[in-house]
């Protein structure tokens, strides 16, 4: 189904212009490195511009990122947010703009850059796959060795900004529906308990476009199932 296969070790560390050692880029053959004469590891920028090119060659790929696409159905409910993934990725973008230049993370959960505390979370919410797991990380718990949150608050806009350069040449699974269109790009969320033992919901809606929760979207009302993904 798919002609290549890229897989993304993400990192929330430091902007979106720095070099970072934890973020890493692997093929079938290997290790992809950035482009020379940039710099030795990749920043979030230019691995984002770097898969849009991708993207755009021809030839299904099929990518897995290690950071979560959306957050538990509290976060929606606690703001009054609808459950429309791509509404979701254009007002957290509003609110945690870390993916414009010199911008950290915390410099968007203290107040000093964007409106992070309107759009906050509680460490003890977690999606439902993440609850099935038992070990599994909440989002938005900060400040803990192998944290999650920051690499889920620092990717989602680049997320926003890959599926808005490359239109309908992808597809982000399952926000875009359950079926992946034959001869299309799919990017996938392979962290955590997605990767492992994902319960993802029987959608009842003829356009489902996420999930009833852990994975937010629109019109979904699931009955849970277990599934696992192979290779």
């Amino acid at each position: 189904m798919f002609a290549r296969y890229i897989g993304i070790d993400y990192s929330g560390a430091e902007t979106p212009t720095s070099s970072l050692k934890g973020l890493r880029a692997y093929e079938t053959a290997g290790e992809v490195l950035p482009p020379a004469p940039t710099k030795r590891y990749w920043t979030r920028r230019g691995l984002a511009e770097w898969l849009v090119q991708e993207l755009g060659k021809g030839g299904p790929t099929l990518v897995g990122i290690d950071h979560a696409f959306s957050f538990p159905m509290r976060y929606f409910e606690r703001h009054g947010l609808p459950l429309e993934w791509p509404n979701f990725l254009d007002d957290f973008q509003r609110h945690w703009p870390t993916d414009e230049d010199h911008t950290y993370v915390d410099f968007v959960r203290v107040g000093s850059h964007g409106n992070g505390p309107a759009r906050s979370g509680n460490p003890k919410w977690r999606r439902l796959t993440e609850e099935w797991s038992g070990s599994a990380k909440s989002v938005f718990h900060f400040d803990v060795p192998g944290t999650v949150a920051s690499s889920a608050h620092a990717g989602i806009p680049w997320l926003r900004f890959i599926r808005e350069q490359c239109g309908d040449q992808v597809h982000v699974w399952p926000f875009d529906g359950w079926e992946i269109p034959e001869g299309k790009s799919a990017i996938l969320e392979v962290s955590g308990a997605a990767n492992s033992i994902g319960t993802y919901g029987t959608p009842t809606s003829t356009t489902p476009i996420a999930l009833r929760r852990g994975l937010q979207g629109p019109t979904m009302m699931a009955r849970s199932r277990r599934i696992s993904i192979r290779h």
